[in-house]
């Protein structure tokens, strides 16, 4: 049958069910499609916090939302255009997100009484006119499934799991995007079991070629390419970018990445991906417990490597007095910070903002130490070889901040050339003469830093250790004055990070109604907002924040160009209370701790309140 054909210039779409439905495979290989139809993406994983929910209950459902279009993508969108619903429980937990007028993709076979009962659902939703404000599309995914693999030799649990690939089928042909990634992935995962790999070829397949031949799908959509950058592009996951980053901190200063960490959602990932960059020199170690990821990530510092450690807030939080070793050996460590929503266990496969705070300082003592935060999934590679930079120009532990959404979310990356990443000052103490002293706490004029010295090295024999360091020699000093110094020096060197600061970028209006101010993973809600208050005639801009430990000053500067100032954050208001602290300034703060990040509509709305 003929199909009539939509140009629209961007879509949302979902898949949802049981944490066995394969939903995550199907978004990624959905985005996958989406990149290599050359579309602007942005992404949003969201997995259960139960381990062993009982399927069809509403607390295993996973989920995958993906937005991409021909135009400037900066958030995985606010309201859903297709929501692909495996059974019932998906259906409920996710139907708020869908757009009035849009389509809802169901397995027909899903919705007997016993999944609805499980979901909670005291009539069948597609019967009982709940959904008539939606586009609904009732396909017996399951029973065609089965038909199509009854001679494959499968066993039916194995049938059954396979029905995610019809249903990305369907969805890749419903809005045109190319099948062949999705088939080479398959080819290439399945190599070694025949079986699996025909049966899913197929299915695939099947799919796609359902969506041509049924009367159900009356319209097709087509997206053209998005104007992008010229360059090397690859749809990259934030975890992934932060790990290459590390590997391209390595390379660049000569230096052994070294990285330790205890499994901890949202963070495991990273340790992951960098175990597969041993070809590189990296060094990897999982660990008995978070302290002795970080006291490993410590020695490797003063073995002359860099030492990173890998957590999320709860393993921070044990990390904490290491952390506190660390500064005062003034050692280049860089600790990775996936935050999720706390306290405690709190929602741990949900993303939040939760522990700047924490990061700012949450150790014993005066301790200040450089915070930075990424800002995209592709942001998440530069910020992470910036702080690696950092550590070692500096000679300091530095936190980096990452979230949940960032780290499991894609967008397009341009990979960049080499020549443009920052230089390292690598500079090791070289062996003293006879009669000479070596003096570990001698400084650089410039950063402050301390002389590195590699354990081993004739004449460069010093103390190490959590007591407090006489100045210039490291010897042991009770002395208060000397105490005094000590604490001026450490935090006059974090100070001195401002010269590593760029100017900040403002993005839309550089004076007007509302200034809008953020960090981390909220760029993308905040920039989407701004540009849509400003095509409502309002006069808005916004500031992102990649450095948060020191604060550049010139956020006073740009602050004052504006009548009202606005702070969204996934959190309590965290932020906002180191801006008022610093700049005595009426920053108001715009919070939500939902486990979710910002709708720019959220962050529309608070800017309209404060204009009105």
């Amino acid at each position: 049958m003929t199909k009539n054909i939509e140009s629209l210039s961007e879509a949302t779409v979902l898949f949802a069910g049981d944490s066995g439905d394969g939903m995550q495979l199907a978004g990624t290989q959905f985005t996958l499609a989406t990149a290599y139809a050359m579309n602007d993406l942005a992404t949003l994983p969201d997995f259960p916090a139960e381990i062993r929910a009982p399927a069809g209950t509403t607390y295993g459902i996973s989920g995958f939302q993906l937005r991409f279009g021909s135009t400037d993508i900066r958030t995985p969108g606010d309201e859903v255009d297709l929501l692909v619903a495996m059974n019932p429980a998906a259906l409920k937990v996710n139907l708020s997100r869908v757009r009035i007028g849009g389509t809802i993709l169901v397995n027909g076979n899903a919705f007997d009484k016993r999944s609805l009962d499980l979901a909670g659902l005291e009539s069948n939703p597609l019967e009982d006119g709940s959904l008539d404000r939606y586009r609904l599309i009732s396909v017996e995914l399951t029973r065609l499934t089965r038909e199509t693999l009854v001679d494959s030799g499968l066993k039916q649990k194995d049938i059954d799991r396979s029905k995610n690939m019809f249903a990305l089928g369907m969805s890749l042909w419903m809005y045109s995007r190319p099948l062949d990634p999705a088939l080479d992935w398959i080819s290439n995962k399945f190599a070694k079991n025949e079986q699996i790999r025909d049966a899913n070829l197929k299915l695939l397949r099947k799919g796609f070629h359902f969506g041509e031949t049924t009367e159900q799908f009356a319209v097709r959509y087509e997206i053209s390419p998005a104007k992008m950058q010229p360059g090397t592009y690859r749809a990259i996951q934030g975890i992934h970018a932060l790990a290459m980053g590390l590997v391209a901190a390595g390379e660049r200063s000569g230096l052994t990445i070294f990285y330790a960490s205890y499994p901890i959602t949202p963070a495991s990932d990273l340790l992951h991906a960098l175990s597969r960059y041993k070809n590189y020199g990296v060094m990897t170690m999982q660990t008995e417990d978070e302290i002795a990821a970080i006291g490993a990530a410590i020695g490797a510092g003063f073995g002359g490597n860099i030492g990173i450690t890998g957590t999320s807030g709860p393993g921070l939080a044990l990390k904490t007095e290491a952390a506190g070793l660390a500064l005062i050996t003034e050692l280049p460590v860089v600790i990775v910070n996936v935050m999720r929503g706390g306290p405690s266990t709190g929602l741990p496969t949900k993303t939040e903002q939760s522990d700047l705070l924490q990061a700012m300082f949450g150790r014993s003592g005066d301790s200040p130490l450089p915070v930075l935060a990424a800002s995209t999934p592709g942001d998440c590679f530069e910020t992470a070889y910036e702080a690696c930079r950092i550590a070692v120009n500096y000679m300091t532990p530095v936190i980096l901040l990452v979230d949940g959404y960032l780290a499991n979310g894609s967008e397009p990356w341009m990979i960049p050339d080499v020549d443009s990443l920052k230089p390292f000052d690598v500079r090791f103490a070289e062996a003293a003469d006879d009669e000479e002293t070596f003096l570990p706490y001698s400084r650089d004029d410039k950063t402050l830093a301390r002389r590195w010295a590699k354990p081993g090295t004739p004449g460069l024999e010093h103390r190490i250790g959590g007591l407090e360091k006489e100045n210039e020699t490291g010897n042991i000093s009770y002395e208060g004055d000397n105490h005094e110094l000590m604490t001026h020096l450490r935090a006059e060197k974090v100070e001195r990070v401002l010269a590593e600061i760029p100017p900040l970028d403002v993005f839309g209006d550089k004076s007007g109604d509302v200034l809008v101010i953020g960090w981390g993973s909220t760029r993308g809600a905040i920039e989407a907002a701004v540009a849509q208050a400003r095509s409502a005639g309002n006069k808005v801009g916004s500031v992102h924040l990649r450095f948060l430990n020191p604060l550049t000053s010139e956020i006073a500067e740009i602050a004052g160009r504006f009548k009202q100032l606005l702070v969204p954050e996934l959190n309590n208001g965290q932020l906002v209370r180191i801006l008022r602290d610093r700049f005595l300034l009426p920053f108001v703060p715009f919070n939500k701790i939902q486990g979710r990040p910002f709708r720019a509509s959220e962050i529309v709305g608070a800017i309209e309140e404060m204009i009105v």
